[in-house]
């Protein structure tokens, strides 16, 4: 059976779903030290202005590092309503908006408590959707070195310079974007972005 190992990530980038497609099971990084600007808390969606990261804010805490399941949720500011109508704005007109948001609908109601929690419940919704059928496993220790497993943590990040692996990434296929008209193909946004444009296909473009 092949095992990959992730890190958490707040409605993935098309890579991180492409990954967990060619794996039978799927780690995720739990007891690692939490690191900002990255996909755990961040995802990136094609708004009429370009590319949009829409942030799920995490409390501040005494300790200079804490574990990621440990990253709680901000919720002092109203960034769930934010998120929703960014996303409603960027692609209430692409073809399966309609078809795919009511089940992304609880995750701007429903107040999580933990990041890592949020980020499961959207990753199985989307799994689901996608019908791809996968064992997610949360890491019971921290290990540098994990032995038998892809290790991907770190590697699918928003900043290309902190990516390590480069030679796992997949090559992107241009699909019709909802902003065609304005901007060439962005690769690796959201997976919201290959949902919403592509409907049913989403699974055989990963």
């Amino acid at each position: 059976m092949s095992k990959v190992i992730l890190n958490t990530a707040y409605f993935p980038p098309v890579q991180y779903l492409a990954c967990v497609n060619r794996y039978d099971e799927v780690g995720i990084e739990q007891w690692e030290s939490y690191g900002k600007q990255s996909y755990r808390n961040r995802c990136e969606i094609l708004s009429a202005n370009g590319i949009l990261s829409l942030t799920v804010p995490v409390k501040k805490t005494n300790e200079v590092k804490f574990l990621t399941k440990e990253a709680c949720i901000d919720y002092s500011t109203r960034w769930q309503k934010l998120h929703f109508k960014g996303i409603e704005s960027a692609y209430k007109n692409s073809p399966y908006y309609d078809y795919y948001m009511e089940d992304f609908i609880p995750f701007f109601e429903k107040k999580e408590k933990y990041l890592l929690d949020l980020n499961t419940a959207i990753l199985e919704t989307v799994l689901g959707i996608l019908q791809i059928r996968r064992s997610l496993v949360f890491t019971t220790d921290y290990q540098t070195y994990p032995e038998e497993v892809c290790d991907m943590r770190g590697v699918i990040h928003p900043k290309p310079a902190r990516q390590e692996k480069e030679d796992i990434l997949f090559k992107a296929k241009p699909y019709t974007q909802t902003f065609a008209d304005r901007f060439p193909f962005t690769p690796d946004l959201s997976i919201l972005d290959l949902l919403f444009n592509t409907g049913p296909e989403a699974v055989d473009y990963l």
